[in-house]
C-alpha cells in the first residue's frame, strides 16, 4: 500500500493520514480482512509521528472502516470499501456546501426533505 500525504494540504495531518488510507481502500489498494502495515512502519513511510497515525487509524475505526484485533493488527472492516467511497462524497458535499455558505445542519434538512 503506497500512501502518500500532501505537503500543500492544511488540514490536520492524521486527517490526512486517514484520507489517505480511505483512498488506498476506495482505489483498490487493499480491501476487506486485508491487514495494514503495522502504525510505526506507516509513520516512518510518511514522516510523520507514530502518534498522528495511530490517530488516524482511531478516527477510521470510529468510523467503521478499520478493525483493531488484538494479536491480528489493524483490519480492513467489511465493507468499508463502499463506505469509504460514500465517507468520502460525503465530506465533499459537506465542504461544497460550506463554500456555499450552508451549514451541515442545513443540509441534512435538505436531505430530510428529499422524497
Amino acid at each position: 500500500m503506497l500512501l502518500r500525504l500532501n505537503v500543500t494540504d492544511s488540514r490536520p495531518l492524521h486527517e490526512q493520514v486517514a484520507g489517505a488510507i480511505r483512498r488506498a481502500i476506495a482505489e483498490g489498494e487493499c480491501g476487506p480482512g486485508d491487514r495494514l502495515p503495522p502504525a510505526r512502519d506507516l509513520s516512518q513511510a510518511l514522516g510523520v509521528n507514530v502518534n498522528t497515525v495511530l490517530r488516524g487509524l482511531r478516527s477510521l475505526r470510529d468510523e467503521g472502516v478499520l478493525e483493531f484485533r488484538r494479536g491480528r493488527g489493524v483490519t480492513v472492516a467489511q465493507g468499508a470499501d463502499q463506505r469509504s467511497v460514500l465517507l468520502h462524497r460525503v465530506r465533499d458535499l459537506v465542504t461544497d456546501a460550506a463554500g456555499l455558505g450552508y451549514s451541515k445542519s442545513d443540509l441534512i434538512e435538505m436531505i430530510r426533505g428529499i422524497p
